[in-house]
């Protein structure tokens, strides 16, 4: 069973009332919106997610809870054109868990894995067109170098993008352990034994086959100006670059302008409209517990006026 990283620290920040109006933009096996709908019982929770399984097994796990809620088959991107639908313009709190699910690394077929074979696949909604299978085909040398450190800051892009491209000229990569073994020929043997040498490439493939980075920068930026006064977003990442992004969009919004710092009381209307709540990380029982918590970092910030 998936085990919901940062569950009790996301669940606490929220802030959560009877009340609230909740957005969970990554539903997954709804770890944490199953905890939020237990907490709101006159409130209602609107959850996002592509994929279809994902959707059906928690509609059912959601149904034994509360009929407060909504599941909405949409990339989060559309946050706001979704709930303007819905005739919802401001809401208390907004989850973001991003990454993979254990479930979608555990289903083999679903190619995110580097340890299990499966076809080249990697695509969070399975309607969509672009795939890894073309990302590793089809895309030039240059191309695929510039993925692989841009997404997976990976040290050794070129020999690697070298040595997919080489093999490709006698036949398509058609399988994720395919790939793992062309990465592995081409980097150093040290480094084969530090880290699992496939991990960061298969990382920038799957962010460039769903555009995560693009699509929760504009996600987040859309998410807060939904926030009430007093409402929290809650953001839970996996790697440096959606960290990076969290964080420089945080900031932006939160952060008073240099100048401003210096002055003995600055006036209300030059005031930012959010605070930075905090970062907070798994607990020692959480890792021991849940190897996959390692690199979560959970972020909060809170809307203290109207812009």
């Amino acid at each position: 069973m998936h085990e919901s990283v940062l569950l009790n620290e996301s669940i606490d920040n929220l802030k959560l009332n009877n009340k609230s109006i909740i957005v969970d933009c990554t539903l997954g096996y709804a770890g944490h919106s199953s905890k939020i709908l237990e907490n709101i019982k006159d409130g209602y929770l609107y959850a996002f997610d592509q994929d279809d399984e994902a959707i059906k097994s928690s509609d059912k796990r959601l149904k034994n809870i509360g009929d407060n809620y909504e599941i909405i088959k949409s990339n989060f991107v559309n946050i706001e054109e979704e709930l303007h639908k819905r005739n919802i313009y401001k809401v208390d709190g907004i989850l973001y868990d991003l990454g993979v699910s254990s479930p979608q690394l555990d289903e083999d077929y679903r190619g995110f894995s580097f340890h299990k074979d499966a076809r080249l696949d990697m695509r969070m909604d399975s309607n969509q067109k672009l795939d890894a299978y073309y990302v590793v085909n089809e895309y030039t040398e240059e191309q695929l170098i510039d993925i692989f450190y841009k997404y997976g800051e990976e040290k050794y892009a070129k020999s690697i993008a070298r040595g997919i491209v080489n093999y490709r000229k006698d036949k398509k990569i058609e399988t994720t352990l395919e790939l793992v073994e062309i990465i592995k020929d081409n980097v150093p043997f040290k480094y084969k034994k530090e880290k699992h040498p496939a991990r960061k490439v298969f990382q920038a493939i799957r962010i460039e086959v769903n555009d995560e980075l693009n699509v929760f920068e504009k996600s987040l930026k859309s998410a807060l100006k939904l926030l009430n006064v007093g409402g929290r977003i809650c953001v839970i990442t996996f790697h440096s670059l959606e960290d990076k992004k969290c964080k420089e969009i945080f900031n932006e919004v939160s952060k008073l302008d240099k100048a401003l710092e210096k002055l003995p009381e600055v006036p209300d209307h030059l005031k930012k409209d959010f605070k930075l709540i905090g970062t907070f990380k798994p607990s020692k029982e959480e890792l021991e517990r849940n190897p996959r918590a390692r690199s979560a970092k959970l972020r909060v910030i809170e809307r203290e006026k109207e812009g």
